[in-house]
């Protein structure tokens, strides 16, 4: 299979989808791996090294995606890519479409096979390919976090772990999934008084046992919520219902409750965000107020720290990406049900049934298709 690794062109991306070692593990398969020049630069390697590896470097990123089969990526295609699209090519990358009604659109249009990273999904309903980057953005989104809440980034002016005779700053944490615990357990370590709210009570349960003694479990509601508030330096959002729109639990009025400079960062801002007031930024410009609230709402935080990044995503998407060469991806879906659960949309129909509700079209099964 020809597989084309194209540079990310999304503002300040510097992720790859495939770092050298795994090249090699594609060539030693029998496949011809195509990497845009320059396209791993951001995340630390050279084009030597995956020539190196057995790839070969494409200069021109129009002959790179028309001569791939399968197209892996880290972001979702943006405007200038769609053109580039072909029907029947494996698309393999994170989409979270039902929060961008444009680009479902345009991969219907373009009559591929979109496979997102993100839908992914083990028995246990874990997301394999989706824990990495949600691992490094809860660690990310309490560093965030931490520096804009000093007053020269416009928070309140706290240190998050205080000093003696100084009260720590207050973090609250929405979510008790992988982004919350690496959020919480940051925001701990440096000395917060933490708080995580989920609704699962076997999951908080278990949390209340393994984390820091200054990490406080707390049952997800409104009213809980809205308690908190007024005391609560730096809230994480860190709400994940897969391949779906993030719910809101922070409303525009619930901001008229915060103290000013209060720091809020959403992470689950690739769905449609968890806060009401929260709209996609990107590292070159980061955050805005609303009602003197500060919002932190980067769509890829794990690009700010590429080669960690880049690792570990291809340390999870790799053996996926071997199967779908090997096999083919009908056959490839039809052996292993995770992979058939990442498969969203197929020759302009959509197969996921929540990207389907998000924009109330009409789904088919992908088993339809294999």
């Amino acid at each position: 299979m020809n597989i084309g690794i194209p540079k990310e062109i999304k503002p300040q991306e510097n992720r790859v989808a495939i770092q050298p070692g795994g090249v090699m593990t594609l060539v030693q398969q029998g496949h011809n791996v195509m990497v845009q020049k320059d396209a791993g630069l951001g995340s630390g390697f050279s084009d030597d090294e995956y020539v190196a590896a057995g790839a070969q470097i494409v200069a021109d990123v129009d002959a790179l995606w028309a001569a791939a089969d399968m197209i892996m990526k880290v972001k979702e295609p943006i405007a200038e890519e769609y053109s580039r699209i072909k029907a029947g090519q494996i698309l393999f990358t994170y989409f979270h479409f039902a929060a961008d009604q444009t680009l479902t659109q345009a991969i219907i249009d373009s009559k591929c096979i979109a496979i997102a990273y993100e839908t992914v999904e083990k028995a246990d309903r874990s997301l394999p390919l989706l824990i990495p980057m949600s691992e490094v953005a809860g660690r990310m989104a309490t560093q965030e976090g931490a520096k804009f809440l000093e007053k020269a980034m416009g928070g309140r002016g706290v240190l998050m772990g205080g000093i003696p005779g100084v009260p720590p700053a207050n973090t609250l944490v929405l979510g008790g999934g992988i982004v919350g615990v690496n959020a919480a357990k940051i925001a701990a370590g440096m000395g917060s008084n933490t708080t995580i709210m989920d609704i699962n009570m076997p999951r908080l349960r278990y949390l209340d046992d393994v984390m820091p003694k200054n990490i406080t479990t707390l049952f997800s509601s409104e009213a809980n919520i809205r308690a908190m508030l007024p005391t609560v330096d730096l809230i994480i959002g860190a709400v994940l219902k897969p391949g779906a729109k993030a719910p809101h639990l922070i409303t525009r009025e619930m901001l008229s409750h915060m103290r000013p400079g209060t720091v809020l960062v959403d992470v689950a801002i690739d769905q449609g965000g968890c806060f009401e007031t929260s709209k996609p930024t990107t590292h070159q410009d980061p955050v805005y107020f609303v009602d003197e609230i500060l919002h932190y709402c980067v769509a890829n935080m794990p690009g700010a720290v590429p080669y960690t990044s880049t690792l570990g995503l291809t340390n999870v998407t790799l053996p996926y990406a071997v199967a779908l060469a090997n096999k083919g991806w009908k056959q490839a879906v039809k052996e292993d049900i995770e992979l058939q659960k990442g498969v969203n949309i197929v020759d302009g129909t959509i197969v996921y049934e929540d990207v389907a509700d998000a924009f109330g079209m009409n789904c088919s099964s992908v088993v339809d298709f294999l």
